[in-house]
This record gives C-alpha cells, sequence and structure tokens, in this order.
C-alpha cells in the first residue's frame, strides 16, 4: 500500500475484488447471492422425490385402516353369529278350527240288511245242488234236494195210521150215536152209553195225534228241499252231491249248507265317539267314502243308535243304511263313514307333534310377543289322528311351537323361524 491512499477503494476492473468477476463480485466465489428458484429444476427434482412417499404413507393408512374396519366387521358377525346360535329356531302353528261343518270319519264295518245261514232240517245225503257262491237267488227257489227215504217211509206210515185213526172214531162215533138214543128210550144203562161216549172221545184225540204226526212228518219230508229264505246272492256252499247230511238230531255236528245274503241294501255300523255321540241322530244323513274308489261317495242315513255308550270303549254303535242297487259296496268291506257335524261345536286342533306330557299333566309350548315361551295346560279331547282335539286350555291365537324339546321351559328365548 502507498503512503496517504490507505482509505482509497481497490481498483475496480472486471478482475478486482468487487469486480464482476472478482471474489467478491456477484460472479465470485465469495461474492453476494441470489434466492434460488422454487420451481427450478432442483425444485421439481425434490416434489418428484417426496410424492411417492406421500402415496406409499397412504397407501400403508388405508390398508392398516381396511385391516382393523374388517377385523371389527368380524368381530361384529361372530358376537350376532353367537347370538343368533344361543337363540332356539322354532316353528310354529295355530289352533285351528273348522269354519264350515265338521267332518267326522270313523271307520265301519259293511254287513249284509240280511244274512243268513243256511242248515238242513233233516237227515240224509245231499241228492243235487242247483246254485253255487255268486248266484243271485229269490224267495222260494230251490237250492238243493236232499234224499231222505225214512223219512219218507215214516210219513206213509203215519198217513196209514191217521187212516186207521179215521176209521175207528167214525165207528166209534156211530156206536155213541146209537147208543145215546138207545138211553132216550131207556133201553141201555146210561153207564153203557157213557162208555162208548168216553170211547169215541178217545178214538178222536187218536185221530188228532195221527194227524199232527202227519203232519209234523210232511214238514219234514218238506225239509228235503233246501229254498232260498229272501231274495240275496249266495256267498258260500259248503256241500256236494252225496255229502251226509245230519241235522243235529241225531247228536252230531251241525254242518252249514248254503250262506245267503241280502247286499242290495246294507248295514253300517261304526263306534262313534263319547264326545260326539250327543250329536248323532237318527235319520240324519251320512256318507261312505272306500280307499279303492277314490273321490266316489256313497250317500246313506243314520238308521238308529244303540242309545248307550260301551262302558269297555266310550263309544256309541251306529248303524248307517246304504243302498246298493248296483253291488259296488261288498258285504263285510272295510269303509270310511263320514258324519257331518256343527261347526261350531268342533273344538280346536293341534298336529300330534305340537304336546309336552309332562308330570303335572298335558302342556304346549306357547311363543308370546316378547318371543319368549310360555307353558299352556291344555286338556285333550278325540284324537282324529294327525291331529288332536283341545277341549280346554286354548283360545285359539296362540302361536304353538311344533315339535318342542323335552327340555324347554318358561321364558326361554326363542326365534321364529317360519310355519312347518
Amino acid at each position: 500500500m502507498q503512503p496517504g491512499h490507505a482509505d482509497a477503494p481497490p481498483p475496480q476492473g472486471p478482475h478486482g475484488p468487487n469486480g464482476p468477476h472478482g471474489p467478491h463480485g456477484p460472479h465470485g466465489p465469495h461474492g453476494p447471492r441470489r434466492p434460488q428458484d422454487p420451481h427450478g429444476p432442483r425444485g421439481d427434482r425434490h416434489k418428484k422425490r417426496r410424492w411417492p412417499l406421500v402415496l406409499a404413507a397412504l397407501v400403508v393408512i388405508a390398508l392398516a385402516a381396511q385391516g382393523i374396519w374388517s377385523r371389527h366387521n368380524a368381530h361384529a358377525a361372530l358376537e350376532r353369529e353367537a347370538q343368533r346360535a344361543s337363540t332356539l329356531s322354532v316353528q310354529v302353528v295355530t289352533p285351528q278350527r273348522s269354519e264350515r261343518a265338521l267332518d267326522l270319519v270313523l271307520p265301519g264295518n259293511v254287513q249284509a240288511f240280511l244274512d243268513t245261514p243256511i242248515y238242513a232240517r233233516t237227515n240224509g245225503y245231499l241228492r243235487k245242488w242247483y246254485a253255487d257262491i255268486g248266484a243271485h237267488v229269490k224267495a222260494g227257489q230251490l237250492l238243493a234236494e236232499i234224499d231222505a227215504p225214512e223219512v219218507d217211509d215214516q210219513l206213509r206210515a203215519a198217513r196209514a195210521d191217521l187212516a186207521n185213526a179215521e176209521a175207528n172214531y167214525a165207528l166209534a162215533k156211530t156206536t155213541a150215536g146209537r147208543w145215546t138214543q138207545m138211553l132216550q128210550t131207556r133201553s141201555v144203562a146210561k153207564q153203557d152209553a157213557d162208555e162208548k161216549t168216553g170211547d169215541m172221545l178217545a178214538k178222536k184225540a187218536t185221530l188228532d195225534a195221527a194227524r199232527f204226526n202227519v203232519s209234523r212228518l210232511s214238514q219234514l219230508q218238506s225239509y228235503e228241499k233246501v229254498s232260498a229264505p229272501f231274495d240275496g246272492i249266495v256267498t258260500a256252499r259248503n256241500v256236494d252231491v252225496g255229502a251226509l247230511i245230519d241235522a243235529g238230531s241225531s247228536g252230531g255236528q251241525q254242518k252249514e249248507l248254503f250262506h245267503v245274503a241280502q247286499a242290495d241294501r246294507l248295514r253300517v255300523y261304526a263306534n262313534v265317539p263319547q264326545a260326539y255321540a250327543q250329536q248323532i241322530r237318527a235319520n240324519e244323513h251320512a256318507y261312505l267314502t272306500l280307499n279303492e274308489t277314490q273321490g266316489k261317495r256313497y250317500p246313506g242315513v243314520v238308521a238308529r243308535t244303540a242309545g248307550a255308550v260301551d262302558p269297555q270303549q266310550r263309544t256309541l254303535l251306529v248303524e248307517v243304511d246304504v243302498d246298493n242297487p248296483n253291488g259296488d259296496l261288498l258285504p263285510g268291506a272295510y269303509v270310511q263313514v263320514h258324519f257331518a257335524l256343527d261347526g261350531k261345536a268342533t273344538p280346536l286342533t293341534l298336529p300330534g307333534n305340537a304336546f309336552l306330557f309332562r308330570p303335572d299333566g298335558v302342556k304346549v309350548a306357547t311363543v308370546g310377543a316378547d318371543n319368549r315361551v310360555k307353558l299352556v295346560k291344555v286338556t285333550l279331547g278325540v284324537d282324529f289322528g294327525t291331529r288332536v282335539a283341545v277341549a280346554a286350555g286354548l283360545a285359539g291365537n296362540e302361536r304353538v311351537i311344533v315339535n318342542p324339546q323335552d327340555s324347554i321351559v318358561d321364558g326361554t328365548p326363542v326365534r321364529v323361524v317360519g310355519k312347518p
């Protein structure tokens, strides 16, 4: 440095310290720096590097949130399923009462209106038969002939005895008349006249006995011809030509020759339960059905009732008469008898699998408005097979559980899943 120029500024040339290219110039290494442009190349590169990190963080957060939410949903579903599994699922029905007349269906036994076994009244051998099973016969029609020569001989002897008795009576009568006339003129004693009159009366009694014997043997001979007692069908023939016929008079076992049934009108017998005995009356209509002829009805009329309940079965025997002109119904067949009862008198009914048989009585499990079980004690009525009448205990609007568990108790929460 030169004296007198200590405060002089340094030279300002282009390469001076303060020049544009000097060390302190704007372009020098120690010169002042301008603020960096955020939109310059380095700022863009910084933003490009930051966006993948942000996206990755968002993805991680989303995945974590999804996992937490799915676990929450799974836990909630598990709780719901556990609660659902812990609640008993049941099916319910309501008691039914028929709005129309109740069709009381009972098994019936068909019998011919007239059904008669035919036996022989005289001993002998079967000479010939004229009607076999299935033959339609008329009253008085000849069915068979029995050969009984002993009876014929007895009848001839009886007729000879009758002729002898008639001759003896005629002579005794004439003699008694003469002696009576002579007694009026006192030509004979009264004792002798009385003896003649008594002899006449004795001969008269002998004559009557001979007549009755002839009549008896004539009837016995008529039994050699076996005839049908009424119009009907021969349902059995138990003898053949040459068979020995024993009428039982000699102590042997009597054998049935034929069996005749009148099937154009039938009697059908049914046992009505005591609960409906008061509703079955004579002259009421009924009808029959057969399993063999589905959909076909055979009308009938209640002819009579027994008028008393059987103490063993607690049933009333009822006879229904049915016309059978075409022979569609066969005697001895099994039928179903339908009685029409008043619908107002019909009880409530439930399926047979809706009852609980407990030591304190029969109960049903009902579902209340709060979906909890309430056991109700009931009184059973008539068993109709698939359904059973409830005589008392229900109003008709209850929801009754079908197939309830034996361990079910009052207050058990249930879930109704539908009707069976």
